[in-house]
C-alpha cells in the first residue's frame, strides 16, 4: 500500500492552474494549519489547540489575507480569486459569508503554492501575514 501511495509528492498529475479551486483550498487549509501548528510549538505554546484558534478562524484567515494581498504576483492574485469565487456552503455561525470567502481565497492560494513547489514563498506570505 505505501509503494502505492505518495504523500508530499510535489509531481502532480495537473499544474496548479490546472487544479480546481475547491481542491486549492482543500490542500491549502491542511497546508495553513501544518504552518500554525509549527509555529505554535516552536515559539512554546503550552496551549496549542486553543492558540490555534486566533489563527485557523474565518475571520482570522480574512485579516490575515488582508496583510498579504498587496504582496502577491498575478498569478497568486488569481489562485486566490479563483478559491474566492469558487461555490461555498454555508458559512461558519461567527464569521460572515464576506470573511468566509477570503478565508477560502487564503486557503486556495497555499494550495496554488503547494502544488508549485513553491515553499519558501509560503512561509514567506505566512510570516508577512502575522508579523506586527
Amino acid at each position: 500500500m505505501a509503494e502505492q501511495i505518495e504523500l508530499m509528492n510535489k509531481d502532480f498529475p495537473q499544474t496548479a492552474e490546472q487544479t480546481s479551486a475547491a481542491h486549492l483550498a482543500y490542500l491549502g487549509d491542511c497546508v495553513y494549519e501544518m504552518l500554525v501548528r509549527e509555529y505554535l510549538i516552536k515559539t512554546g505554546c503550552s496551549k496549542p489547540s486553543i492558540s490555534s484558534l486566533s489563527y485557523v478562524t474565518a475571520s482570522a484567515q480574512s485579516s490575515a489575507l488582508e496583510k498579504i494581498l498587496p504582496l502577491l504576483t498575478e498569478g497568486e492574485e488569481d489562485a486566490y480569486r479563483r478559491g474566492r469565487n469558487c461555490v461555498h456552503g454555508n458559512a461558519p455561525k461567527n464569521s460572515s459569508v464576506s470573511e468566509y470567502r477570503r478565508a477560502t481565497g487564503l486557503e486556495a492560494l497555499f494550495g496554488y503554492l503547494y502544488v508549485r513547489g513553491e515553499s519558501e514563498r509560503i512561509r514567506e506570505l505566512f510570516v508577512a501575514a502575522f508579523s506586527e
